[in-house]
C-alpha cells in the first residue's frame, strides 16, 4: 500500500506582534486517492464518504462538493497547463474522528511515476473558508516554494505577509516547514514532523487512544490559543473578503 500513518507533532511560533509557541501531538493520514475504496473495505473502522470510527469524507477537500477528488485536482493541473502524466496523487491530511475534522492544511502530492510533478496546499480557516496555493515542482529531494499570502486565516496575522514552504516527499519520515514572513523578517514558523506507519487496523485503534479525540482537541486548542494571543495583547483583524472555495497558480 502506498497510503500510510504519519505519528508525530505540530508547533507554531510566533515572533511578532507577540511572541507565542505552541505544540502538540498529531498523526495524519497520507491516503493515495487510488486506494481508498479498498482501505475502506478492509479496515472495519475506517471509511470512505460514511459515518464510521475513522473516515475521509470527498467533500472536505478540493470543490467541497462530493466529487472526485482525483478529478478535481487532474481538471486543476490542466488549467494550469502543469504538464506530465499523473499516474499517482495522494492527500496528507487528519482524518474525520466520529465525524468531525478540522483541517487547518492538506497537502496534495501529485506524482508522475515516482517522480513529484505538483504540491496543492490546501488552507481552511474557522470561518469555512478555503484557498489552495498550487506548485509546480522543480527539484524533487528538497522542495522549496514561496508565495504572496492570498487568504484570512489568523485573526491575529496582518495580510500582507508571504508564505515559505519547505518540505520533503514524504517518506519514512514526514517533514513540513512553514515561514511566514513580512518585508521586516519572520512573523511565524510552523512544522509538521511525523514517523511513518502502516494504515491498517491495529495502528488505527493505537492511535485512537494515544491521541484521544485528536480533531475535537485541534479545533478546541486552536480557539484556546487566540484567546492567549488576545490576552497578551495581539490586534483582532477582520477579514474584509469572504470566500468559499478559491485556488491560486504560484509560479515561485
Amino acid at each position: 500500500m502506498n497510503s500510510c500513518i504519519y505519528n508525530g507533532e505540530v508547533t507554531h511560533t510566533r515572533f511578532k506582534p507577540v511572541k507565542h509557541f505552541l505544540k502538540y501531538k498529531t498523526f495524519s493520514l497520507l491516503i493515495d486517492l487510488d486506494e481508498i475504496s479498498q482501505l475502506s473495505k478492509s479496515i472495519g473502522i475506517f471509511s470512505h464518504n460514511k459515518f464510521n470510527v475513522f473516515s475521509f469524507y470527498d467533500k472536505d477537500h478540493g470543490d467541497r462538493d462530493g466529487g472526485a477528488l482525483k478529478d478535481w485536482v487532474l481538471s486543476n493541473l490542466s488549467k494550469f497547463n502543469i504538464e506530465g502524466k499523473i499516474s499517482k496523487i495522494k492527500i496528507l491530511c487528519y482524518p474525520r474522528i466520529f465525524g468531525y475534522v478540522f483541517n487547518p492544511l492538506s497537502i496534495f502530492y501529485c506524482y508522475e511515476a515516482k517522480k513529484l510533478k505538483a504540491i496543492f496546499y490546501e488552507v481552511k480557516n474557522t470561518f469555512n473558508e478555503q484557498h489552495t496555493y498550487i506548485f509546480k515542482i522543480k527539484d524533487n529531494e528538497e522542495i522549496i516554494q514561496k508565495c504572496k499570502k492570498k487568504f484570512y486565516v489568523s485573526p491575529f496575522m496582518d495580510m500582507e505577509t508571504y508564505y515559505n514552504f519547505k518540505l520533503l516527499d514524504p517518506k519514512d519520515k514526514l517533514s513540513v516547514f512553514i515561514k511566514q514572513t513580512d518585508t521586516k523578517g519572520i512573523v511565524l514558523t510552523a512544522t509538521q514532523t511525523g514517523k511513518k506507519k502502516e494504515f491498517n487496523f491495529k495502528q488505527l485503534m493505537l492511535n485512537f487512544f494515544k491521541y484521544p479525540l485528536m480533531t475535537i482537541k485541534i479545533i478546541s486548542s486552536i480557539h484556546y490559543e487566540a484567546l492567549l494571543l488576545w490576552k497578551k495583547g495581539a490586534i483582532y483583524r477582520k477579514r474584509n473578503t469572504k470566500m468559499k472555495n478559491n485556488l491560486s497558480y504560484e509560479e515561485y
